[in-house]
């Protein structure tokens, strides 16, 4: 029986990209079943490879721009261009990204978002539109003020010291803004969590140890984000802070919308509906999906968790493959099976040779199908 399958991975982080995912699990299931038609559709969430993802769903062409990194370090980064429906698509994790950054070399309160300002504004002098921005995989913690900054914004004191610092802003008193606030007539943020800006459960508290934020350090970060949401709150009249994805990478969904006008949307929803997702799974007998640890937190509005939803929605069969397989019991309810690279092989190994191992994983998925 020739089986319709659909591949469609997010990012195995730090190993590879959904692209390459996607070509590893289909080279793998092709030895053990090369009667079964193949459509290959990387996925992401807003995160690492939105850019290249969306691009090809769109035809846009790769454009460069120079700017700065987190630190401030000097950077020609990418972005993309669709000259027929006039469409931007930036990527923050090639110009903020964590990754690219040496580890623990750099603290979060010395970095910023200043860079992002640099590659908004060249998509705006091309001409665009419509802008899309996903912000997953950042490096910073700064509410986005320093894009605001890059944008023409300036913040001061109440001795009417301008404040360069995102940690200073606890201090702000009042801030300028530039003569065209808005850039794009539609500006479209896809955020890859729900959390909002402050509180337990705000980016502060539960990304930035991931970025080198201490828990000491919480509140000093806290207090300057909460005045500067403060501040925007009473200017516009709307609390921005308040809504889910506002703290997606430290709070540069809350930033974007406060000084650049955008809307933010769910960066897995985003791709879907321009890749045709829906079409895909209507089409499909089989779907496979995956990242780089598919754990429970996969079912909490990441790539493959939403993808599982739709699969049970159509009583569609999904299997799940990852770098590494936890929480098996929840995944069950919703994966027809989860497998991971570290069931045939160390950890170190499965990074070394990412691709040959998830190919692996995959034929073996493939020979157990009935």
């Amino acid at each position: 029986m020739s089986l319709r399958v659909l591949i469609a991975p997010d990012k195995f982080k730090g190993t590879l990209t959904a692209h390459a995912a996607a070509e590893a699990i289909a080279a793998g299931w092709r030895k053990a079943r090369p009667g079964h038609r193949l459509t290959l559709l990387p996925i992401s969430d807003g995160g690492d490879g939105f850019g290249e993802i969306l691009s090809a769903a769109l035809g846009a062409k790769l454009q460069r721009v120079q700017t700065v990194d987190a630190a401030h370090r000097p950077l020609k980064s990418v972005w993309w261009w669709d000259a027929k429906s006039r469409s931007a698509i930036i990527e923050s994790a090639n110009i903020i990204g964590l990754a690219m950054l040496p580890p623990k070399q750099f603290h979060p309160f010395q970095l910023d978002t200043f860079g992002i300002a640099s590659v908004l504004k060249a998509a705006a002098k091309k001409g665009a539109r419509r802008c899309f921005v996903g912000i997953g995989g950042s490096a910073t913690n700064d509410g986005g003020a320093g894009m605001a900054r890059g944008l023409g914004w300036k913040f001061f004191n109440r001795r009417d010291e301008e404040l360069f610092r995102w940690t200073h802003l606890q201090q702000l008193h009042r801030a300028t803004a530039p003569r065209r606030r808005r850039l794009f007539p539609q500006l479209v943020v896809a955020v890859d969590v729900q959390n909002k800006l402050l509180g337990a459960r705000g980016c502060s508290r539960v990304y930035g140890p991931q970025k080198g934020l201490r828990e000491e350090e919480f509140p000093s970060a806290e207090r300057a984000l909460r005045r500067l949401a403060n501040w925007v709150k009473g200017q516009l009249g709307s609390d921005l802070a308040g809504v889910p994805g506002s703290g997606a990478a430290g709070g540069l969904g809350f930033g974007l919308c406060a000084f650049a006008g955008a809307k933010l949307e769910s960066g897995f929803d985003l791709i879907a509906r321009h890749s045709k997702l829906e079409e895909q799974l209507c089409a499909a007998d089989l779907v496979i999906t995956g990242e780089g640890c598919l754990d429970r937190s996969s079912l909490m509005g990441k790539g493959p968790g939403e993808i599982a939803a739709r699969c049970r929605a159509r009583k569609l069969p999904c299997l799940g493959l990852g770098g590494v397989v936890q929480d098996e019991v929840a995944l069950r309810k919703w994966f027809q099976s989860a497998s991971g690279l570290t069931q045939l092989t160390s950890p170190e190994e499965a990074k070394a040779d990412a691709a040959r191992w998830l190919a692996t994983l995959a034929e073996q998925a493939a020979r157990t199908l009935p």
